[in-house]
């Protein structure tokens, strides 16, 4: 098994779309990027840490590609909002890709400079950073596969 970590805004939406894909064992609701080690969802909602909602894809790459998995996170937020995706606002929702090793930022880096050049976003920028693995803190409980256990459907909109 592998990992990939990615923030697109609001971790519940981003958690939904990487568990409908087959080869994906768990995705896990967290936070990363920032300066404080004891983290919880009142202090991120605040943007006051650093960190990024997140999720952290576990994956087999015999069954589902690191590729594949990029596709999805382009397709499923916009990369264009800086520090936002829909009403959601502050630095905790920003677009971001944590690589785990030089594959991975090889690949991530080569499909974002790809995303540019398609066109699909016209003459906006591309503000996905994509930055070295920190460590990641579990949501809590209450937060893991949150749209199921509550019935709701997905909180992104699908670009």
């Amino acid at each position: 098994m592998a990992l990939a970590t990615f923030g697109a805004g609001c971790f519940w939406g981003v958690e939904y779309f990487f568990r409908e894909i087959n080869g994906v064992s768990n995705a896990t609701c967290g936070y990363m990027g920032g300066k404080d080690s004891a983290t919880t969802y009142k202090e991120v909602k605040t943007g006051s840490t650093g960190h990024a909602e997140v999720v952290q894809v576990e994956f087999d790459p015999e069954v589902v590609s690191y590729n594949d998995l990029l596709d999805t996170f382009w397709k499923n937020h916009n990369p264009t909002m800086l520090n936002m995706q829909g009403g959601d606002i502050g630095t905790q929702y920003r677009s971001t890709i944590f690589f785990h090793d030089k594959e991975q930022k090889a690949q991530a880096e080569s499909s974002k400079l790809a995303l540019a050049r398609s066109g699909k976003w016209g003459q906006r920028h591309i503000v996905t950073e994509i930055v070295p693995i920190q460590t990641f803190h579990i949501a809590e409980e209450y937060h893991q596969n949150y749209l199921e256990k509550n019935n709701l459907p997905t909180c992104h909109l699908v670009y």
